[in-house]
């Protein structure tokens, strides 16, 4: 049969005859089991740095209600009753203030625990707290002063506090006293050895 007699697919099939298929190599390996076991071990890892970073430890158990009017009082063993004294008369500067009026009690754990952090962290030494007295609300007890009361000792940070003065907010608000950060007390020793420390540096 002469070729111009043959189809186009007799002709191709002809010309393709002992012509074999190329296997080509593949280039990548795909292994789902060693990546599923690295994405899960790489999950467990990153919730335990998100623990590790919440480290709020201020608790929401049971609390202790107290009246609206209660007078708050807390010195740790080693702060100086002229120091206290003086912290309970408003006579030291605050620095800061923290107001938690309207909040819910989550809330301000939240705020609470950034607040005396950060305070520290910038070497405030007295702050103020207003978490009111609860006056407005259904119940006759002061939630969130309650739960401010039962905080402030589970700071290590915070070496004192009590009941304001009644120009700053009275019962409804808490004079704060933290202790002293290292460049603080650095400071203090430098002045000390050279005899020059201030009364209220000594005091505080």
């Amino acid at each position: 049969m002469a070729d111009y007699d043959k189809s186009d697919d007799e002709l191709f099939q002809e010309e393709m005859r002992g012509v074999q298929q190329m296997q080509a190599p593949q280039r990548v390996g795909l292994n789902r089991s060693p990546i599923s076991r690295l994405a899960v071990e790489a999950r467990r890892a990153a919730a335990v740095r998100v623990d590790e970073h919440d480290r709020n430890f201020l608790s929401l158990d049971h609390v202790e209600l107290l009246d609206p009017w209660y007078p708050l009082e807390f010195r740790r063993p080693g702060v100086q009753h002229g120091v206290y004294r003086k912290l309970k008369q408003g006579k030291y500067p605050m620095d800061a203030r923290l107001d938690l009026h309207r909040m819910t009690v989550e809330k301000a754990r939240e705020e609470v625990f950034a607040f005396i952090r950060e305070a520290f962290a910038y070497e405030l030494r007295n702050v103020m707290i207003v978490p009111g007295r609860g006056l407005h609300s259904r119940s006759s007890e002061a939630l969130l002063k309650s739960y401010v009361n039962k905080w402030l000792p589970e700071f290590e940070e915070v070496q004192a506090f009590c009941s304001a003065q009644p120009q700053h907010g009275g019962t409804g608000a808490v004079y704060v006293m933290l202790k002293k950060g290292e460049r603080d007390k650095e400071r203090n020793r430098v002045q000390f050895a050279r005899g020059r420390v201030p009364e209220t540096a000594r005091d505080r």
